[in-house]
């Protein structure tokens, strides 16, 4: 689990380097060097701009995921789950205090 969270951490300085700007120079610097055509250069951009995407996607499934797991073993409540509890416990303290006004009445 440690593996995912230390390469989901380097894949995202790897995307911070690794910009459009620095994918779109790279490949202006192809085309000027005669290396691939300009039509080449987009194709390539584009395609290294998606894969980029995918990638990141999926790494940040994985650290999700991760996280998750980690919670769950230790314990952890969920925000979700603590707000639900929330709720039902101050309905039945109303419900209680309600009863105690009732009682007191008779």
């Amino acid at each position: 689990m440690l593996e995912v969270i230390k390469k989901g951490f380097l894949a995202s300085l790897g995307a911070a380097v690794v910009t459009m700007e620095k994918i779109q120079e790279a490949t202006r610097s192809l085309v000027q060097e005669g290396k691939i055509s300009t039509d080449e250069a987009e194709k390539l951009t584009h395609d290294l701009i998606k894969s980029g995407e995918q990638q990141w996607q999926e790494i940040n499934e994985k650290l999700t995921e991760s996280m998750k797991k980690v919670a769950e073993n230790m314990n952890v409540v969920r925000q979700k789950d603590f707000q639900e509890l929330k709720s039902r416990l101050e309905a039945l303290e109303e419900r209680i205090a309600a009863m105690e006004g009732a009682k007191k009445e008779m």
